[in-house]
């Protein structure tokens, strides 16, 4: 691939627009795009023919509205542009077929906010996000809504979301003599991934049917030599990441950084920042090109949040900010950020949403596979908690207990020999622990897992921030004198919400109890996180924002219940299912194989069998555990009522994964005394070191 001529080569991008549509359909686009003015639908017909003849020219055939249905995944049905003339066809796409889609809404998930049995959902193109075409066909980004109108999806949201904090932010920024036409956040998900072999993939079920190793005995070398993380690529996985790169590119995706991660098989992908709905197309796209690729390659990737017990898991940061389409970073502290107002309200309005709404911004990441990794020495603790540093914690302090504020100086760094380059440092250092991280003109929120949609963090962080921009507006709008009512309000908010704020080490034995004397939540799985959805405060916060209505919020808040059910269950069945069909026979061959060579010794005499007894007596122990935890595992199973979410789910946490635990230890103490001739699936020395 030739960058950057070719970059954005599938992409119907700015320059494409330019060159394709008419001088005023391309305006009154970019207008849409750029300012977030409505919709011309009068341009729609130009836009679909100018569209299609350039698919076209990249070979597609078909179009498809490509949406994010409540699955967390995204859905297309392609349509051929072929329409009959005669006894000919020709190829069209028509304004309203670019506009609007039908497809069957009754089988995706709604949480209760629609009737099954009621079929009839829309799709409408979302004209900010840039169509693409792949693999033969158009994709249209798009929303998707039922037929009375329930939002069914996760980009309508998101971009309601943001249109909220634009409109707040803005009110804000005109009390400050700022104009500008929008306030976009931005977002930089960077995304984290295994590379397993094709044939290890194949050969475990409990891998493809879940995404995670059910079982596992530990591999004798794990990721404690620290040699993995930054470590020189191997040959394959270079091929990978390279043609991984050049597949990005073409479809416009800002890849910019990859790397090793700390365990053995694991790697990353981070993105220069951009728009949060483009960001968040961009990176389910990823996803599924991560897994393409790694086929051209033999290979597998995996996105679950713990395919691998016992080494490090993989999450995906939100690099998260403000920008105006002047430029303005509304996160960015400047030179003297002790003098800067509105920045200081601005910080105060991220730390006040932060802390009256950590119960949803937890909910919003909260899943069965990032369960394993929240609260573990490997991401943060499932305290919400905000990380400033030690410029900002300065300031902060300052104004909260009334001390002189001293700037942290910035420094050069040397290594300390003439020969080493003088390089500038930050104003602080970075807090790998904090799950809500100032990290220079943004927020990290590191708790995310690494498969899920970044909409769902993102719809929250710009709802929650609007509604306290929203608050200082309607104060600030009151004021006299905009500047001495900004400094009184930024006073009064962090001492209210100081206790959010923690710079230590969110890993140690103190964060947890000191945590608690706060106040803060610590809902350590999702059964336990996801009930916030359904408290009126938090479901208020999202009606006043136009961005869910309160049956949309409740449903979000049923479909996460169900989706974690349901995801316990399927993992229950799977071990259930290799256990009785492969591992317990598979042990009970290789024992009466012990026997026969204990039998086989004793019929001559002197010949000792003591390893073989002992073999065969604890494998039999083990293998008699096994099955009974099957048992209990089977029984507490078939006893849930899974109609009740809230109960089911409460099951599956705290009886259903404790099952699940204990008979995972008694096959993995089972794996590491049998043959491995004998052990019916590739190990985990196998798998996380055989790609070379």
């Amino acid at each position: 691939m030739k960058l950057p001529e070719n970059f954005g080569e599938n992409v119907f991008n700015d320059s494409v627009q330019k060159d394709t549509l008419p001088s005023e359909v391309y305006k009154a686009l970019r207008a849409t795009i750029e300012a977030g003015k409505p919709l011309d639908t009068t341009i729609a017909g130009s836009v679909a023919s100018a569209m299609k003849k350039w698919a076209i020219s990249k070979g597609a055939t078909h179009y498809t509205h490509w949406f994010q249905p409540l699955t967390g995944l995204t859905a297309e049905k392609h349509d051929s542009f072929i329409e009959p003339e005669g006894d000919h066809v020709i190829m069209r796409l028509t304004s309203k077929s670019l506009i609007v889609g039908e497809p069957d809404a009754s089988s995706f998930p709604s949480g209760g906010s629609r009737a099954t049995y009621m079929a009839r959902g829309y799709t409408a193109w979302d004209p900010t996000s840039p169509a693409f075409v792949k693999e033969g066909t158009l994709y249209i980004p798009s929303i998707f809504v039922s037929y009375t109108g329930e939002t069914l999806d996760k980009k309508a949201p998101l971009l309601k979301s943001m249109t909220a904090l634009d409109k707040q932010a803005k009110r804000i920024l005109k009390l400050f003599g700022i104009e500008c036409k929008k306030v976009a956040t931005t977002v930089g998900p960077e995304q984290e991934y295994f590379l397993i072999t094709e044939e290890d993939y194949e050969q475990r079920k409990d891998l493809r049917l879940t995404g995670r190793t059910l079982f596992g005995a530990p591999a004798s070398r794990g990721q404690e030599l620290e040699d993995h993380y930054f470590g020189v690529l191997k040959p394959k996985v270079s091929e990978y990441m390279r043609d991984l790169d050049e597949q990005l590119w073409s479809f416009g995706i800002l890849s910019k950084t990859k790397h090793n991660e700390v365990a053995p098989a694991q790697h990353e992908m981070a993105p220069i920042f951009t728009t949060s709905n483009i960001s968040v197309d961009a990176n389910m796209l990823t996803m599924e090109i991560m897994k393409k690729v790694a086929q051209k390659h033999g290979l597998v990737c995996l996105l679950h949040e713990k395919p691998f017990e016992g080494i490090n898991g993989s999450g995906k940061h939100n690099n998260w900010s403000m920008s105006t389409d002047t430029g303005l970073n509304l996160l960015n502290p400047g030179k003297t950020p002790e003098t800067n107002t509105l920045f200081k309200l601005v910080l105060a309005a991220v730390i006040k949403a932060v802390d009256d709404y950590q119960g949803i911004l937890r909910a919003s990441v909260a899943s069965a596979g990032n369960d394993h990794r929240l609260g573990a020495n490997e991401a943060p603790p499932a305290i919400i908690s905000v990380y400033l540093g030690d410029q900002l914690g300065a300031l902060v302090d300052s104004i909260v207990k009334g001390v002189d504020y001293v700037p942290v100086k910035t420094e050069k760094g040397s290594i300390g020999v003439p020969e080493s380059p003088i390089f500038p440092k930050d104003a602080t250092d970075r807090n790998r622990t904090s799950p809500f991280a100032f990290t220079g003109n943004k927020f990290e929120f590191r708790m995310l897992g690494s498969q899920a949609n970044v909409a769902d963090p993102n719809i929250v962080l710009n709802t929650i921030v609007a509604d306290a921009f929203a608050q200082f507006a309607d104060e600030l709008e009151e004021a006299d004198d905009v500047e001495s009512a900004a400094a009184k309000i930024t006073e009064r908010e962090l001492k209210a919400h100081y206790r959010i704020i923690f710079n230590l080490d969110g890993y140690g034995p103190e964060w947890e109890p000191e945590a608690a004397k706060r106040g803060l939540l610590n809902n350590k799985n999702t059964a336990d996180a996801v009930p916030v959805f359904f408290e009126k405060k938090n479901i208020d916060v999202f009606v006043r924002n136009d961005v869910y209505t309160e049956q949309e919020a409740v449903a979000r808040g049923e479909i996460a219940l169900e989706n974690y059910i349901k995801t316990i269950n399927i993992e229950a069945l799977t071990m259930l299912d290799m256990v009785k069909q492969d591992i317990i026979p598979a042990v009970s061959e290789y024992v009466s194989v012990l026997c026969a060579t204990v039998a086989a010794k004793q019929a001559c005499e002197g010949l000792s069998c003591t390893v073989e007894k002992a073999l065969a007596k604890k494998l039999s122990i083990l293998n008699d555990s096994a099955y009974a935890a099957a048992e209990t595992l089977e029984k507490d199973l078939a006893e849930i009522d899974k109609n009740d979410v809230k109960v089911a789910s409460q099951a599956m946490a705290h009886t259903i994964v404790p099952d699940m635990e204990k008979l995972r230890s008694f096959v993995d103490q089972a794996e590491k005394l049998t043959s491995s001739d004998y052990w019916p699936y590739p190990s985990y020395s196998e798998m996380l070191y055989r790609v070379k």
